[in-house]
């Protein structure tokens, strides 16, 4: 596993593990992705997506534990995604 930053850059606040769906195309079995609601990466994807897409969608940053690249979570909701968090007795501390 790559030596990957455990907060997030935007708003510091600290990444969250998060698995990876069954179904999706990533290979990684978990990623390690802001929830902050308050995150500006998170607050601007609103708006961007809107403007771009015409979508009532943002994006959460999130990072594969596996390379240590940045990547963007796509989300529809506050509540999105949020399934999906491993609780912290399974390793997603500093």
């Amino acid at each position: 596993m790559a030596d990957i930053p455990r907060t997030c850059p935007h708003c510091k606040s600290r990444l969250q593990k998060w698995r990876v769906p069954e179904d999706a195309t990533w290979s990684e079995e978990f990623f390690f992705v802001c929830f902050n609601d308050n995150c500006s990466y998170y607050k601007r994807g609103w708006v961007w997506m809107k403007e771009q897409y015409n979508q009532e969608a943002s994006y959460r940053y999130a990072v594969n534990p596996t390379t240590g690249a940045s990547l963007p979570l796509p989300v529809w909701s506050d509540a999105a995604a949020r399934e999906m968090i491993v609780g912290d007795d399974e390793g997603g501390g500093e």
